[in-house]
């Protein structure tokens, strides 16, 4: 299952509200919920706090992506979402371990067995579109749901050129063990 088939403009948020890593994870499950993609938040929430409790899913250049398996999904998904405000997230790629999260890949993927092969592999093309500080770039300026869309789907060679690629440190572990 490529990336080309699970994304959808109805689950991306340019404007995810919260102040904190809690109240964003219930914000963007509630736009599972009401997009058919879960069948309880709190059950969904919880799953994904029990993958988190297993290692960081902040990966650097104020991207995080928090995932895991649950029964609660009904279709799958990555909601993906720019936080108005920073959210401040578990990291190994920091010193005091968190970093300030402004867009979010939430992926939501069913606990049945054959999804979870799908999460692996959708998980996997992901790391490597973000591998890009070009694209990484890009999508921390994006404005619309199709711009972000284009910059997932696109070849690096599609991509062009930034003014200034983001001064962070490298994305160099995704920590996506299940």
């Amino acid at each position: 299952m490529p990336l080309n088939d699970i994304l959808n403009a109805d689950i991306i948020d340019l404007n995810v509200q919260g102040q904190n890593k809690d109240e964003v994870l219930h914000y963007m499950a509630n736009v599972l919920l009401k997009n058919g993609y879960i069948n309880d938040v709190d059950v969904f929430v919880k799953d994904i706090y029990e993958r988190e409790s297993e290692g960081p899913t902040g990966m650097g250049s104020h991207i995080s992506i928090p995932h895991g398996k649950s029964n609660s999904v009904t279709r799958n998904g990555i909601m993906i979402g720019k936080t108005v405000n920073p959210i401040r997230w578990e990291s190994s790629m920091s010193e005091d371990g968190f970093q300030d999260t402004h867009l979010i890949f939430l992926f939501c993927v069913s606990a049945d067995a054959e999804f979870a092969r799908n999460h692996m592999m959708l998980l996997s093309e992901l790391a490597g579109k973000l591998g890009n500080d070009v694209r990484v770039t890009k999508l921390a300026g994006a404005s619309t749901k199709e711009e972000i869309m284009n910059l997932l789907l696109c070849d690096d060679s599609e991509l062009g050129e930034v003014d200034k690629v983001l001064e962070e440190e490298e994305i160099v572990d995704l920590d996506i063990d299940l």
